[in-house]
């Protein structure tokens, strides 16, 4: 089983509003020695389930991405980090009981979580398949129903976590957008070569992801709210202190289960950056990567908005702005 952060050495940012973050953010500076004095915190609660086309988790629950799967008329098309849900699993092979086209791409190097899924839905008329092996991990998490519609998500389809991990799920209906990720599951699936396309705002590794997280921050001109289960991309890091010396307020809420990224967030902590994290094994989790910058003070608001997962060259993801 893979560590519930699901790339390593590789950092994961996104953006949303703190007040649906659950998290507390907590000044903090540099101890003697290099390491960050930012502690770990209890996981608060949150009523907000969903905003728009935006859905919360773990308060939502994954009902939203089930109702879509069976109501599906067509066609259904699944890329999948890592899947282990039996309700989704059976929810797929009844789609395809009844006519839908579904279609499967799960991520040949997590197997030892997604073999049980990838031999039920293959003996139940789902066309699955093992990602390419021209992506290291094949990460991105994306549900289309019908060509019309997609649903892309930082959390993997793995019921374990559902209860204790904080991730987002954005319905995505722009055709643009829809069109752009079909494409990309097409040549995927036979495992063709393709260059992605952005849509409306999409944002896809290997290919725009980091370039685009950069100018997001960059464009930050009062704060930037940011979550981040891993911290390791010193591109990022520099790009985030600079935003702090320009007198954006930064705050990051984040994972630090063994202390592993005590040197990064001492770095930006002698920044000026405020620093929350959990560090526990069991209890809640920090799975979701998303920045919010604000770019006019007051205004909750920023056109430049992106949803964006830096990864190693080789990894395929994508989100949606």
């Amino acid at each position: 089983m893979f560590r519930r952060s699901a790339l390593p050495a590789a950092a994961s940012l996104a953006v949303v509003l703190l007040a649906v973050t659950g998290c507390k953010i907590q000044v903090s500076g540099a101890a003697p020695g290099g390491t960050s004095t930012a502690g770990a915190v209890q996981a608060g609660t949150s009523g907000v389930t969903r905003s728009g086309p935006l859905i919360v988790e773990p308060g939502a629950g994954f009902s939203p991405v089930y109702s879509l799967i069976n109501g599906a008329r067509h066609s259904i098309d699944v890329t999948m980090y890592e899947f282990s849900d039996t309700t989704a699993e059976h929810d797929l092979a009844a789609a395809a009981r009844r006519g839908v086209r579904v279609r499967v791409i799960l991520d040949r190097r997590a197997r030892s979580v997604n073999s049980d899924a990838y031999s039920y839905l293959g003996s139940h008329r789902v066309a699955v398949t093992w990602s390419s092996t021209d992506y290291h991990y094949t990460h991105q998490k994306t549900v289309i129903i019908d060509g019309t519609k997609a649903v892309i998500m930082t959390a993997n389809l793995t019921s374990r976590y559902y209860a204790t991990s904080r991730d987002f799920l954005v319905i995505d209906t722009e055709r643009a957008d829809v069109s752009a990720i079909t494409t990309v599951f097409n040549a995927d699936f036979k495992k063709k070569a393709v260059r992605p396309g952005d849509g409306s705002d999409l944002v896809w590794s290997p290919t725009d992801s980091q370039d685009h997280l950069i100018g997001l921050i960059n464009g930050a001109t009062s704060s930037l709210r940011i979550y981040s289960e891993e911290m390791g991309d010193r591109t990022i890091e520099n790009a985030l202190i600079r935003a702090a010396k320009r007198g954006v307020d930064v705050q990051v809420c984040g994972e630090n289960e063994s202390g592993e990224y005590d040197s990064a967030f001492a770095k930006l902590a002698r920044a000026g950056i405020r620093i929350s994290y959990y560090s526990s094994s069991t209890g809640f989790y920090i799975h979701e990567r998303w920045s919010r910058p604000i770019t006019a003070p007051n205004t909750g608001r920023s056109s430049s908005a992106r949803r964006t997962s830096p990864t190693p060259p080789s990894t395929r993801t994508v989100n949606s702005g």
